[in-house]
């Protein structure tokens, strides 16, 4: 018969028992941490502010960048604050929070890339109905969807999780609170139901990663018709980072929840939660904005204005 146990507390992963690395470990992390916080914060701030920018596809990115905002949130400053007080202490509510948190950002965000994918499709594909489907109402319906989808399916996720009993160990191989690495703690049995949730998840994934697929495949016959090859650069640009965003989130977290859980530490556990919980909200600033003529206009903007500002009131103070 399994040990069961009440947990209160979980110890997550630390990168080093090294207090030099684990400083080190800290920095690396508050630099990524205040480079997605930042470059989301300024692209915000930048459609909140510029009236040429409220249109259906930046509304979906000043969205996109609340999610990665919270996203990246979620994970790092716990990871950040064990290092700096050489700890692995996460209380049971509080890993709670961050299942259900982390779940939320990451659905709600994976249903928003699939609605901007449809939006450049009818924008491109069907430019002279882009007005009648993609009307103030429908776009926000599209993202209420997105945010209220991603509260249903963050409950019963972790609902399901944390209604299994835990035995034994209470180490969670990962430098967060990750499902996969939960259920490797669970009593025998005890965690099948939220194997199928996990499996179906998978598959919706790959629905939306398919729907996207397909929409980029049309957008791609529409813009390789385009006789201005300054037009063509514009929507490949655009369209093929995308794709590169949507790919490596998707198939990163399906990799960490689909594969077998080994009793050691793995460097590659690690590597793979790097890259799908903390990499998208960093890039997605660069890929969705930065490339983007009139993203880079607003942001140039916005920065020129404060910069403005401050020297004004610094030749006024003098």
């Amino acid at each position: 018969m399994s040990n069961q146990t009440t947990m209160t507390e979980f110890l997550l992963l630390g990168f080093s028992d090294v207090r030099e690395l684990q400083i080190l470990h800290f920095v690396v992390f508050l630099v990524l941490y205040l480079a997605s916080l930042l470059g989301n914060f300024l692209i915000i701030i930048a459609i909140a502010v510029d009236h040429h920018l409220h249109n259906p596809m930046y509304f979906f990115l000043m969205n996109l960048s609340i999610l990665d905002f919270g996203s990246i949130s979620v994970t790092i400053p716990k990871s950040m604050a064990n290092s700096l007080m050489n700890t692995r202490l996460i209380s049971y509510s509080g890993c709670v929070a961050q299942v259900f948190f982390f779940l939320f950002f990451a659905s709600a965000n994976f249903a928003l890339l699939t609605i901007m994918a449809y939006d450049r499709y009818v924008a491109i594909c069907q430019p002279l109905h882009y007005e009648m489907v993609m009307n103030r109402r429908a776009f926000v319906q599209m993202v209420a969807s997105a945010w209220i989808s991603g509260i249903l399916y963050s409950a019963l996720h972790t609902g399901n999780t944390f209604a299994i009993s835990f035995c034994g160990s209470k180490m969670v191989d990962q430098f967060f609170c990750e499902i996969p690495q939960l259920l490797h703690l669970a009593c025998s049995d005890s965690h099948l139901g939220e194997v199928v949730v996990i499996s179906l998840s998978v598959f919706l994934g790959l629905m939306c990663f398919a729907f996207i697929t397909v929409s980029y495949y049309q957008i791609f016959k529409t813009v390789l018709r385009i006789p201005s090859e300054q037009g063509r650069h514009k929507a490949f640009s655009t369209c093929l980072p995308h794709l590169i965003v949507v790919s490596l989130f998707l198939f990163t977290a399906t990799f960490a929840f689909l594969k077998p859980i080994s009793n050691s530490t793995s460097d590659l556990n690690l590597l793979v939660a790097v890259l799908y919980s903390i990499m998208p909200p960093m890039m997605n600033p660069i890929i969705y904005s930065m490339r983007n003529k009139d993203m880079k206009g607003a942001l140039s903007k916005l920065i020129g204005w404060r910069l403005f500002s401050k020297n004004k009131m610094s030749i006024f103070l003098h």
